[in-house]
């Protein structure tokens, strides 16, 4: 009688796999060789200061206290803007993915528009908003609408269509098919599009306070660069990459908070 061996598991269904400390070292991997170019001369310090020259501006800014400014101005600017393109972009997605005069009419307005770089509208929403908060917050507002509409209404779409069916079959309310069904089946999808929507935001946050603001992330880099302060200049920009990965990391536990039923 041959020898039964067990047989090895093979339906992982590509789930991740967590590796502890990756990150972590890949980024101390990358810090560690930018250090040692700089110091040896192998890159002028001019050009491209080392991390710890850039960690040492980062924190006579904030002993200076003009940092928290920056970055409260921005924050405040981001926020609202986030929130208002996502609430409008949810509600929009939501009627073209489940009613058939919102998308007919949605789709192409939204082909047609979302292609157009919303950072050139900033000098029209100057002139309709003023010079003030209002045109900057509408601006990253603009970004993040048009990446959500077509995230929801795509996640919408991709609901499998037997779900709902067998739903509508045994008489579940179109309220609760809406809410038990469509919105749990297109939830992966929405959140998606907010690390889209989100990453957007920041590159029109930046792009909007360089043209017209006195404070904020991007006011104080273009100031760092005109100036040729390339410390303080990748000051800004570790702030940038800093809040990004902030947000991405709150996505991340946002996920996994609605997503536990997968």
């Amino acid at each position: 009688m041959a020898d039964r061996r067990p047989v090895p598991f093979r339906g992982g269904g590509f789930s991740p796999i967590p590796v502890r400390h990756a990150a972590a070292i890949g980024f101390a991997v990358l810090l560690a060789l930018w250090e040692f170019a700089v110091r040896h001369g192998l890159v002028s310090p001019l050009f491209l200061p080392a991390p710890t020259t850039v960690v040492a501006a980062l924190g006579d800014l904030w002993t200076a206290g003009t940092l928290w400014q920056h970055v409260s101005e921005s924050l405040v600017r981001l926020i609202g803007g986030w929130c208002l393109g996502t609430l409008a972009g949810l509600a929009a997605g939501l009627a073209m993915g489940v009613w058939s005069l919102g998308r007919a009419v949605g789709v192409p307005l939204v082909s047609a528009l979302f292609p157009i770089p919303k950072i050139s509208l900033l000098p029209l929403l100057i002139l309709w908003l003023g010079i003030g908060e209002a045109s900057k917050i509408a601006t990253i507002a603009l970004g993040v609408f048009f990446p959500t509409v077509i995230a929801t209404y795509s996640a919408i779409d991709a609901v499998p269509r037997n779900l709902i069916r067998m739903a509508q079959s045994f008489g579940l309310p179109a309220r609760d098919v809406l809410r038990k069904i469509v919105l749990p089946g297109a939830l992966p999808g929405i959140l998606a599009g907010f690390r889209i929507s989100t990453s957007i935001a920041l590159i029109l946050l930046v792009s909007a306070e360089m043209i017209g603001a006195q404070y904020g992330i991007g006011a104080f880099v273009l100031q760092a660069g005109n100036l040729m302060l390339t410390d303080q200049l990748l000051a800004g920009v570790l702030l940038i990459s800093l809040l990004g990965l902030a947000i991405g990391t709150g996505l991340t536990q946002l996920e996994r908070r609605l997503l536990r039923w997968r």
